[in-house]
């Protein structure tokens, strides 16, 4: 439980056991139940987006600090993000609306970079930003801007076809939306690549840290690559993007959500080796941190290895590996590590890095 005489810390925004109290606790609490609810998939269900009248919908806010990090901005981010957990339902974004906040004393050249890369990454994602709002505030309270994505989706026949692939081998199988919920025991844990990066290149912008090669964010739209994947292979049943809390606080939440028990296998997990040594050095948990370019994908096991191979057919799949899959020997998330044992994955209590989006 939040605690009533508390105040909102840097950890209220972290992803993690402490943002999804105060969502559980504030947020749901107020708004579940105020008016009749018109949601096929609702606040209540807490997954990555709602669904109302077969259109998924999606608001998403980012505040990352420095706006300008390796391999990305806080304009690619916003978009890549929003169009990201409208796909990981199973739908295909469409359409968004942008607010942004800016600080007095931005520069017009940083504005203009920032919004040259939004324009790049819709057109990577074949979205429009189509309304909006601008604000502006004092100087030295945002460092620089934050801003808000709000995005929309529907149906596909990629998804139709995807269903109907997961009802061939689990004929109960009634869900319409891929939703954090729909794992069973038996079902494989997919990875679509390295985890940290986008974490690691945040800190590495925030404190000027060198690591020996420079680690870039992976941030990028994926919404193209899913719907190949749901229209072309299908059987998948969750999938989430791995972002604030990472890897663990994401498996977390599937397990939860799944009434399942999750096992991952440490050497399938892939992580590059700078990143690795990065947390090594920092004394931070490479599982904890956050991503924005990745996909963690439930999948029917007779599916599975061809789920892989697709992935690792594309640029933004080569490093997928099965990581894992649902069972119902414990609740909860553990690891097989690479010494023959097993640990349990804690779920975290919010990224170890503040300001990552």
């Amino acid at each position: 439980m939040v605690a009533k005489d508390g105040y909102i810390t840097m950890l209220h925004g972290a992803g993690g056991t402490v943002m999804h109290d105060l969502v559980k606790n504030y947020v749901v609490k107020h708004f579940v139940g105020a008016a009749p609810n018109i949601a096929e998939i609702s606040l209540e269900a807490m997954d990555d987006a709602a669904v109302v009248d077969d259109i998924v919908f999606k608001s998403d806010s980012h505040a990352v600090k420095p706006i300008f990090f390796p391999g990305g901005d806080i304009g690619r981010l916003a978009v890549s993000g929003t169009v990201n957990d409208v796909s990981v339902l199973g739908a295909e974004p469409f359409a968004l609306a942008c607010g942004f906040v800016l600080e007095e004393g931005l520069l017009f050249s940083d504005f203009e970079r920032i919004l040259l890369s939004m324009r790049q990454a819709c057109e990577e994602a074949g979205v429009n930003i189509v309304t909006g709002d601008t604000k502006v505030v004092e100087k030295g309270v945002l460092g620089g801007c934050v801003m808000n994505v709000s995005g929309i989706g529907r149906r596909t026949p990629a998804l139709e076809h995807n269903i109907a692939v997961v009802k061939r081998y689990r004929s109960d199988f009634s869900a319409r939306w891929i939703l954090d919920s729909n794992l069973r025991a038996g079902d494989k844990i997919i990875l679509s690549g390295t985890i940290g990066d986008h974490g690691v290149a945040v800190l590495s912008a925030q404190e000027g840290l060198k690591f020996g090669s420079e680690i870039k964010s992976d941030v990028k739209p994926l919404n193209r690559v899913i719907q190949r994947l749901l229209g072309s292979v299908g059987g998948v049943v969750a999938m989430k993007d791995a972002t604030r809390g990472g890897l663990a606080d994401a498996l977390h939440e599937f397990a939860e959500k799944s009434k399942v028990g999750i096992l991952i296998r440490e050497d399938k997990v892939p992580i590059r080796n700078d990143v690795r040594a990065a947390c090594e050095m920092l004394g931070l948990d490479p599982l904890e941190i956050g991503n924005e370019g990745k996909i963690i994908v439930g999948v029917v096991r007779e599916k599975a290895q061809e789920v892989q191979n697709f992935l690792n057919s594309t640029v933004e799949g080569k490093d997928a590996q099965i990581i894992g899959e649902a069972t119902s020997d414990f609740v909860g998330v553990a690891m097989q590590t690479a010494v023959g044992g097993k640990r349990i994955i804690a779920r975290p209590v919010g990224d170890p890095v503040p300001r990552i989006c």
